[in-house]
C-alpha cells in the first residue's frame, strides 16, 4: 500500500517527539537563573531575609560562596530550618563554592557549625 503526503511511519512520530522533547528540556534550561545566596557579600550570618522580593523557579541554581574552613551549606527539610538541627541523611555541601539546583517547592539550607544557623546563616526558598 502507498502512502500518501499526510501519513507518518511509526519512526519518523518518535524521532519527532524525542526531539521535540529535548528542544523543551532545553528552553527550560536557557530559563534557569543563577542567583548567589547573599549577594555580593555571599554565604554568611543574616542572610535569612536574602530571599526577599525574589522569585525562584524550580530548576533555578544557587550559588553559596563561602569560606569553607568555617561554613557549609546543609539541604534539610523544615524541620531541621526551623530548630537549626541537621536531620539524618542531609545533603552537606563543603566546597566554599557550591551551586545546588532548586526544586519545586520549599528548599531549606543551614549552615550547621554551632550557633551559624541560629544567628542568620539559613535561607528558605519557594521555587514554583
Amino acid at each position: 500500500m502507498s502512502k500518501g503526503r499526510g501519513s507518518a511511519s511509526l519512526p519518523t512520530v518518535v524521532v519527532t517527539g524525542i526531539s521535540l522533547l529535548c528542544l523543551l528540556v532545553l528552553v527550560e534550561r536557557a530559563n534557569a537563573a543563577t542567583y548567589t545566596v547573599g549577594g555580593s557579600g555571599g554565604w554568611t550570618f543574616n542572610t535569612n531575609t536574602w530571599p526577599n522580593g525574589k522569585r525562584f523557579r524550580a530548576g533555578d541554581v544557587l550559588v553559596f560562596n563561602y569560606d569553607s574552613t568555617t561554613h557549609n551549606v546543609v539541604a534539610v527539610d523544615r524541620s531541621g530550618y526551623s530548630s537549626c538541627k541537621t536531620p539524618a541523611g542531609a545533603k552537606v555541601f563543603s566546597s566554599g563554592k557550591d551551586q545546588i539546583k532548586l526544586a519545586r517547592g520549599q528548599n531549606y539550607f543551614i549552615c550547621n557549625n554551632p550557633g551559624h544557623c541560629e544567628s542568620g546563616m539559613k535561607v528558605a526558598i519557594n521555587a514554583v
